[in-house]
């Protein structure tokens, strides 16, 4: 374990975690370096836990003895500064006080997120990062077992998304279906129900789902506002909705979901 201080603001050691609120260099944009990036000593501490390999750490002294036994396992560098030196490097003040940055490993594939799971999301076109952080957390909290991305959702490990998930979108098993809408009918050939959230006529009360579909679910949402296309609803098995009083007729994605999970995982 190397701890390192610095007091250099030009230090080359620190160019991982250099300029984040300038779009073109970004470390964890598409383009950039594929990183990630944890913010504050609850996702660090996650981001330590996961998968994902630590590069480096850098922090205010009192961040990282937060951190003690959760840092007592990694080799990664730990670069201590000043709260100013940090503000400086980072571009921003920064509340949390500590940053990680890792290297991001492949993705799972399908096979491994489905594999033995009781209830997964599937997400079109999901493309605000704050929706699918706060996702990724309900689904950590209510059990969900995997999210699978379908056309058009935004990176999940990207820094905002990581940040409002609290860490778990680390945890919670995610990959990608290329094929569209065919990566559905393959999920039906592993024995899924797809159940499409909208609230469009014909579609029936969430609660009565479960008795419909006593096995493995896939759960599809689409973006808040458009919802799901007319490709991703024909391929469903069933079209659900949220019941609501009359003139509300939409959720937050991430809300949505929430209930949905609830219902059917947690309310079991």
């Amino acid at each position: 374990m190397a701890v390192i201080h610095t007091d250099d603001r030009d230090d080359p050691r620190l160019d991982d975690f250099r300029d984040l609120s300038t779009a073109d260099r970004r470390p964890d944009r598409p383009g950039g370096k594929g990183l990630v990036i944890a913010e504050g000593t609850v996702v660090v501490s996650r981001l330590l836990a996961s998968r994902y390999p630590v590069r480096a750490l850098l922090g205010v002294e009192r961040r990282f003895a937060e951190l003690a036994d959760d840092l007592a396992g990694t080799d990664a560098p730990q670069y201590v500064t000043s709260a100013e030196v940090m503000a400086d490097v980072v571009g921003f003040h920064l509340n949390r006080g500590i940053l990680a940055i890792a290297d991001r490993p492949a993705p799972p594939t399908v096979s491994d997120v489905v594999a033995g799971a009781g209830t997964i999301a599937v997400l079109e076109g999901v493309g605000d990062h704050e929706n699918l952080g706060a996702l990724f957390r309900n689904a950590a909290a209510l059990g969900v077992d995997g999210v699978l991305l379908g056309p058009g959702c935004s990176d999940p490990l990207y820094r905002r998304s990581v940040r409002v998930s609290m860490g778990h979108v680390l945890r919670v098993p995610f990959g990608y279906l290329t094929d569209w809408p065919g990566g559905l009918h393959d999920l039906r050939s592993r024995g899924f129900a797809v159940a499409a959230f909208t609230p469009r006529p014909g579609s029936v009360p969430l609660r009565e789902l479960r008795e419909r579909v006593p096995g493995p679910v896939a759960l599809l949402f689409g973006a808040e506002g458009p919802g799901l296309t007319e490709t991703a609803l024909a391929a469903a098995d069933h079209a659900v909705r949220i019941p609501m009083p009359e003139g509300v007729d939409s959720l937050n994605i991430a809300t949505a979901a929430a209930v949905a999970f609830y219902e059917l995982v947690s309310g079991d």
